[in-house]
C-alpha cells in the first residue's frame, strides 16, 4: 500500500483532482490518501469529496483526515504540498503595496515584489513540513504545487536532503495550446522545453517531426482570434523567436514591456481572451470571490453525482509520477530540479525547469544546454534575482531582499532605487510578523 499525504488539502478541487488521478493506476488504488490542513471545515470537505471519488470509482483506497501534520507524514511515501501562507487580509499587501508605488501587479506568485515577499512568509512553513519529513519519514519524496515555486524548491534544496521536483502545468498546458492553433492533435506533438518555472521556452515544438514553429507563427500572425488569446505572449514569440510557457497575464510582470504605463497596460494586458486576463490584482480578486462563495461551491461539488467522465485521468503530472516511482511505467516530465549544469548560462545550483525522466529509482534531469541568448538574457535575470532572495532568506539579510527587488524588471522601469527602498521597507513592516528568518525587517 502507498501512502500518499496532502499538505493544504483544503485546496479542495485540486486536491479531488489529483486523488481522481491517482487512482486511475492499478498500482495505486489501494493507496492511503491522507489528507492535512489547518482549516477544519476545508478538511472535513476534501475528505468528503475523496471518500465520494472512492466510492464511485469502487477503489480499495482508504482515506484519513487530521490537522497534526506529523501524523499526516509519518509512513508517507509522496507528500505533495499545496499550501497557501496567510489569508488574502495578508497577502494583498503583496499587491497593494507595489500599487501605491505604481507597480501594477497582476497575479503576484512568483517573482518580483509580490512573489518575493510571498516567497519569504512561505518558506518558514514550507521548511516546517520538510524538517517533519526528515523526522518521521526521510524517505519520502516531496512534490510541490505551491508558488513561487523555483525560489520555494531552491531553498528547499539548499537546507535539505529530502528529495523534492516542483510541478506546475503551465509546460503542457500551453503545448496544448499550440497544438489546438495549429490543428494538430496533441498526441503528434513532441517538444523540448526548459528554463525556469513560468518562463520556460519550447526549444523545439515539433508535429510528427516536422518543426511546427512556422506553422505557430502563421497562427499568431494571421488568426487575430489567436493572437487575441494571448497578446503578451505573442509579442514575445514575434519579437523572441521561441514560445514561453505560463499565460500572458503572469508574463506581462517578469519583463520591462508591458506593464510599466498605464498605455502599455491598456493596449497589451487588458483585452486578451485566454485565461488570466492582465487586469490588476486579477488573482487577488478571485480568490476574494471564492472566499465568499466557496461554502457554497462545495456544497454544489459534494451534492452533484459523478459520471464516467468525472472519474477519467486528467493531465497532471503527480499521479504519473507517483506510478513511475512504485514501479509503473516511467514518465518523462517538466520538473523543478537543481541546476547542475542542466542548463550551463543559467547560474549553478539555481532551481531551473528542465525535462525530468522519473522510475522506481527515482528522478533522472536532462541536460540541455544553453538557450539561446535572445530567451537566456531575460531568464537569467529573472533566476539570478531569485536566488538573491533565496539567499536573503537563508541568511535573514534584508538588505539582499531590497537589492534582488532593485533588479526585478518591471520595478526598475517604474521605479527609483530610493523608492524602492521605500517600498521594500513598507513591504516588511506590514509582514514582519510572518518573517522569523529577519532579526531587522528594515533596510
Amino acid at each position: 500500500m502507498t501512502k500518499i499525504t496532502f499538505i493544504g488539502a483544503g485546496s479542495l478541487g485540486f486536491t479531488s483532482e489529483l486523488v481522481r488521478d491517482i487512482l486511475t493506476f492499478p498500482l495505486l488504488e489501494d493507496a492511503h490518501i491522507a489528507l492535512m490542513d489547518i482549516h477544519p471545515e476545508r478538511l472535513e470537505w476534501a475528505k468528503r469529496q475523496v471518500e465520494k471519488l472512492i466510492a464511485a470509482g469502487k477503489r480499495p483506497a482508504t482515506v484519513s483526515a487530521t490537522l497534526d501534520r506529523a501524523e499526516a507524514l509519518k509512513g508517507a511515501d509522496v507528500v505533495l504540498t499545496t499550501i497557501l501562507a496567510g489569508s488574502t487580509e495578508v497577502w494583498r499587501h503583496d499587491i497593494e503595496i507595489p500599487k501605491k508605488y505604481g507597480v501594477d501587479i497582476n497575479v503576484g506568485d512568483t517573482r518580483g515584489p509580490s512573489g518575493i515577499f510571498r516567497f519569504l512568509r512561505t518558506i518558514n512553513p514550507m521548511m516546517d513540513i520538510v524538517r517533519d519529513m526528515e523526522k518521521y519519514y526521510p524517505n519520502a519524496v516531496l512534490l510541490n504545487y505551491t508558488n513561487p515555486m523555483a525560489m520555494l524548491v531552491s531553498a528547499i534544496q539548499k537546507q535539505s536532503f529530502i528529495t523534492v521536483t516542483g510541478l506546475c502545468h503551465s509546460v503542457q498546458g500551453t503545448a496544448m495550446m499550440l497544438a489546438r492553433w495549429i490543428g494538430a492533435p496533441y498526441e503528434e506533438i513532441d517538444y523540448v522545453c526548459a528554463g525556469i518555472n513560468h518562463q520556460a521556452w519550447y526549444l523545439e515544438y515539433k508535429w510528427n517531426g516536422q518543426d511546427a514553429y512556422p506553422l505557430i507563427r502563421k497562427a499568431v500572425t494571421e488568426r487575430p482570434e489567436v493572437y487575441n488569446e494571448e497578446i503578451v505572449r505573442n509579442e514575445m514569440f514575434l519579437a523572441l523567436g521561441y514560445y514561453v510557457t505560463e499565460s500572458s497575464g503572469h508574463n506581462s510582470e517578469y519583463n520591462w514591456w508591458f506593464r510599466k504605463r498605464p498605455d502599455l497596460i491598456e493596449k497589451y494586458c487588458t483585452h486578451g481572451t485566454g485565461w488570466n486576463p492582465g487586469e490588476y490584482a486579477y488573482i487577488l480578486k478571485e480568490y476574494q470571490r471564492n472566499e465568499a462563495t466557496w461554502k457554497d461551491q462545495v456544497r454544489e461539488r459534494l451534492e452533484a453525482p459523478l459520471t464516467p467522465e468525472d472519474l477519467q485521468r486528467g493531465e497532471e503530472y503527480a499521479a504519473y509520477i507517483i506510478n513511475a516511482l512504485k514501479g509503473g511505467e516511467p514518465f518523462k516530465f517538466n520538473g523543478n530540479v537543481r541546476n547542475t549544469h542542466l542548463i550551463t548560462n543559467l547560474p549553478e545550483g539555481a532551481c531551473v525547469e528542465v525535462p525530468v525522466y522519473v522510475d522506481r529509482a527515482g528522478f533522472h534531469p536532462t541536460h540541455v544546454g544553453a538557450l539561446p541568448p535572445e530567451c537566456a538574457l531575460l531568464t537569467q535575470l529573472s533566476s539570478g534575482i531569485e536566488e538573491m532572495a533565496v539567499q536573503a532568506s537563508i541568511a535573514g539579510d534584508p538588505t539582499m531582499v531590497y537589492r534582488a527587488i532593485c533588479h526585478d524588471p518591471l520595478t526598475a522601469s517604474v521605479l527609483s532605487l530610493a523608492e524602492i527602498r521605500q517600498m521594500t521597507n513598507e513591504l516588511f513592516a506590514v509582514h514582519k510578523d510572518y518573517l522569523p528568518q529577519f532579526k531587522v525587517h528594515r533596510v
